[in-house]
């Protein structure tokens, strides 16, 4: 069982070097494909001002809170939580960085000695090199709705990123053509399948996928390239 966690955090302000702190964190477990529903989402008073333009972002104030548990006072509990699983982010020195900071104030390790980490914007720039690669964007080149996504709020972006991921990483889990005994459909359109242990995969060359970029690119209508009578 392969325990992955979707993370989004939200700032006082882009530079945790500067003593910018983490106001908002959430974790949103994935097993085996599926979204479990188990997650782990908290709001910390951040002890400074929030930068005006972070609060454009995100729409947290300091009346919002200012009366919320201090970073250090959940720490234990967010790296027991962390401990162990796939740590996936979008852009996540970012993340990575703002949680090792405030960690490095709690006593804590780093996250990299607590878990693995993944960053879905690399996985984006080998995926769809040259274009934008911004979460909304990538919600809207994969058909994924947003519609409710007014501010950067934490949970919904995990619930957004969990979409993109598995959508993402969708061919990678679905090699079966029909031919795997189940499947579950996750909420996205993502199938959850079992892997024959046997399966071969054999992954094309660099020298082969760029012959076959060149053939597509002179195709005119490849769909009546074959009869021209058509």
């Amino acid at each position: 069982m392969t325990r992955q966690l979707i993370v989004d955090t939200e700032t006082t302000g882009l530079y945790a070097q500067n003593g910018d702190r983490l106001i908002e964190l959430a974790a949103l477990e994935i097993v085996d494909r599926v979204v479990t529903g188990n997650h782990l989402h908290l709001y910390f008073n951040p002890e400074r001002d929030i930068h005006e333009e972070a609060t454009k972002v995100h729409g947290l104030s300091w009346a919002d809170l200012r009366d919320k548990p201090k970073f250090a006072e959940k720490a234990q509990e967010i790296a027991d939580y962390l401990r162990g699983a796939e740590f996936i982010a979008h852009n996540a020195p970012f993340d990575v960085g703002f949680i090792n900071m405030e960690f490095q104030r709690a006593g804590l390790p780093p996250l990299e000695e607590i878990c693995t980490i993944t960053d879905t914007l690399i996985m984006a720039k080998e995926r769809y090199p040259g274009q934008r690669l911004s979460l909304d964007a990538l919600c809207t080149r994969l058909g994924i709705d947003r519609s409710k996504r007014v501010f950067h709020g934490a949970l919904i972006d995990c619930e957004l990123l969990a979409d993109v991921y598995l959508e993402m990483t969708r061919e990678q889990f679905s090699l079966d053509i029909g031919l795997y005994p189940t499947h579950e459909t996750h909420r996205s359109g993502s199938l959850k399948t079992q892997r024959p242990k046997n399966i071969k995969i054999i992954r094309a060359t660099e020298e082969e996928l760029a012959t076959h970029q060149a053939y597509l690119q002179q195709l005119k209508n490849p769909i009546f390239l074959a009869d021209s009578s058509v």
